[in-house]
Parts: C-alpha cells; structure tokens; sequence
C-alpha cells in the first residue's frame, strides 16, 4: 500500500486566512466569535457566530466571480489555492491531471444563494431567478470549481456528510491515493451558511446557544454550555502519495496514517448517548495505522458545546482508548472558531498537523469549569507544549455519521 503524506495546506476561517496568523490564533488561543454583522440575527434570538473578516478575496478572485459563485465556493477555491502554492504547485506544474483529484464538501452548500433566489421568486416570480442559482447553490460545484482552477482531471467528488463532510472528504482521498487510484488529491470541507435561513434553522433545533456573550458562546466540555455557534470557512489539504511527493522534491509536513467512518443509526440529529459508533470509528482508524491507544498524544475532538455531543464523545473516547482516554490531551479548536459544519473537519484537520509540527496542544478556551461528567484530559485556555506523534481528529454529523482521521508527525 502506498504511504499518504500532505505537502500544503489551506484555511479560511474566523481566526485567520493563511498559515502564520491560523498557527499563532491556535498557540495564542485567540476568541474568532463575535456579534452576527451579516444581517439582523435578533428575530432569531442568536446573536453571535464565527465570521470571516478580511478575506483576501483580490488573491484569487475577480469581482464577476462573486456573482457566479456562492460564498462556500470561494472559500474552498481560496483554501485550495493556499494548498497548492505551500505545495510549490500550478496548474502548469502537475505532471500528470488524469491522476490529480479534489474531494471538498460542504454540509449544506450554498444556502445563501438559495434563500436569495427563493426570495425574489416570491416577491418577482420564476422567471426572475438567476440563470445561476443551481450551478452557485449545489454542494458538488466547490469541488469542481475547485478542479476547473486547478486543472485536476482525476476523481472529483463532494461527500455530504453534514459536520462530518470535511474528514470524509479527506479520509477517502487518503484511500484513494493509497490504493493507487491517485497521485495528488485535494481535500477537505468549505461552508458559508451565516444567513438568516441558516442561523434560523439551526436556532429552532435548540442546537444554537442563545449565549450573547462571544467569551461564555462556545465552551465545549464546559459545565455551562448550551449549544453550538455557527462558523464559517474552508480548510483544504493537498495530499500526495510518498512516492510522487519525494520524485518532485516536496517539501512533507505529515502523513495520514488512518482512518475511519461508520455510522450510529440512532437518531436523525443525537449522538449515540453510549458513544460507540464514533468509538467504532476511531477504533477503525487507530487499527488501519497499526497504532495502539496509548501512542495517540492528541485528539482534535468534535467538541461542539452542545450538551449532548460532549459528553456522548467523551464516552466515545474511553471507548476507543480505554485507560489511555484518561491521559490523552484533549481540546475543541471550536471553543475559538465556532462550529464550521461540513468545513470543521477540514480547518481542524489543519489544526491538527500544526500541532504535530509545533509540538503543543491548541486549548479549549473560555472554560471556566469542566463538567463533571467528562473524565478526560481537556487542555484548559492556554496551549500547552507535548511531544507528539500521532493526532486523531473527530467529526460527527447529523445522521449519524462518524468520521475519523490519524496524522503522524512527519520525521524526514
């Protein structure tokens, strides 16, 4: 089987749109949630989310692209291109584009180009939608926007998952390039659904914290926390077989070792109260990377801050772990970001290989008291330095869906 490793990597998110200010966000644990400025959120009764500021839409971007592209598309073609460029890579430069594939997704897709064009519909009629509204507010066009820019003419797939969408994605592309149906692949998530019908949704699920305060909104593992907070942006890895990133004179930043997906089959939007499905899961991963529990110094968990997937995870942990779970570090880089949907798995992707690279664990922030029913080592509002090698990163979704992925710290 072929190794797997990653050799660039792209983020926009609420804490930073390129490496250096992401790396120093996570070390510093710097608080991306803030009032909801995109529209008037107080019908919904929600008043904070993790928006996007400063995106550097003038690197890649045209202002006509804006009108033929939802937002979720731009941020997953921007991560895209960052991954590309750390990777020393073009569209000129692929050697072979029948062997370069993209798995991006998104939970939801273009949810603000939907409600717009429903909107006018119903204010102007049919015949006033926009020409653009399939091909802008359909999951599967981050991936293949992602491809026309990018030249790859190999697999192109977008796997919705709902919050697990980011890690299928990249988990699939790790097999896809170790079963040798791939060289090159990009992968990860993209979301953008801070709009009313979004924030609204989500609010009348109860899975919103009506918190208004951006320090007490999203505190996973904290004794007082009361939902999610919606968050936005992409994460994208560029992934390469061992074998072709060595022949080019890549420069390797980590390897996926494993990785695992299965599902509850519980309920539509509850975790499993015993946590054995995403226990399953990451069971499954540690077995394909041939790692015992106790090698696994870190875990990016799903850590949502809503009451029940908390505490259903940490049941999944000591499931997977068994005595190891009590001493694994432990931390939710959503505590800083917000909940990113079908882009979570692909920021905290990132998040993870960094931790691997630099040696600390990024903190759960603004957790004033952990709850008791947690038994695990969650790292506390200040990183902390480790010796790691290995780094799981866990994603849940509605309906069940478990997704799972190990990184190893690349030794040259």
């Amino acid at each position: 089987m072929t190794r797997v490793v990653i050799t660039g990597y792209g983020v926009a998110s609420p804490i930073g749109n390129d490496s250096e200010t992401f790396l120093e966000s996570l070390q510093e644990g710097k608080n991306g949630i803030g009032p909801i400025t995109r529209f008037d959120a107080s019908e919904t009764g929600i008043g904070v989310a993790g928006e996007i500021t400063d995106f550097p839409l003038e690197k890649y971007f045209i202002k006509k692209d804006t009108k033929r592209m939802d937002l979720f598309s731009l941020y997953g073609i921007y991560a895209a291109l960052e991954a590309m460029e750390m990777a020393g890579l073009t569209k000129e430069t692929v050697d072979d584009p029948d062997r370069f594939g993209v798995m991006v997704s998104s939970g939801i897709g273009g949810l603000p180009t939907i409600q717009d064009q429903v909107t006018k519909m119903n204010a102007k009629g049919p015949k006033r939608v926009s020409p653009m509204f399939v091909p802008m507010s359909i999951v599967n066009m981050v991936a293949g926007n992602i491809a026309l820019r990018v030249g790859a003419k190999g697999i192109c797939t977008s796997t919705v998952t709902a919050c697990a969408s980011g890690t299928h994605s990249i988990g699939e592309a790790f097999r896809n390039i170790k079963h040798g149906y791939a060289d090159m692949m990009l992968a990860g998530g993209a979301e953008a659904s801070i709009c009313e019908i979004g924030i609204a949704g989500f609010a009348s699920l109860t899975a919103l914290t009506d918190e208004t305060d951006p320090d007490k909104a999203s505190i996973p593992f904290d004794s007082k926390r009361s939902g999610f907070v919606m968050g936005e942006g992409a994460g994208v890895l560029m992934l390469e077989s061992l074998e072709h990133a060595q022949a080019r004179g890549a420069k390797i930043l980590g390897e996926v070792v494993g990785y695992g997906a299965n599902c509850d089959a519980y309920h539509m939007t509850a975790p499993a109260p015993d946590g054995s499905g995403a226990g399953k899961a990451m069971k499954l991963a540690m077995n394909e990377a041939g790692v015992a529990p106790e090698e696994v110094g870190y875990i990016n968990a799903h850590g949502t801050s809503t009451p029940a997937n908390d505490q259903a995870e940490a049941k999944a942990i000591h499931y997977a772990l068994g005595d190891a779970a009590s001493d694994v570090y432990v931390s939710s880089t959503k505590s800083m970001t917000g909940h990113l949907l079908g882009a979570a798995g692909g920021v905290e992707a990132v998040a993870s290989l960094l931790a691997l690279q630099h040696q600390f664990i990024p903190p759960t922030i603004n957790v004033t008291e952990q709850d008791p029913e947690i038994d695990l080592n969650v790292v506390k509002n200040e990183a902390v330095t480790a010796k790691l090698d290995y780094a799981m990163s866990d994603s849940l979704g509605f309906g069940g869906h478990n997704a799972v992925i190990l990184l190893k710290r690349w030794e040259a």
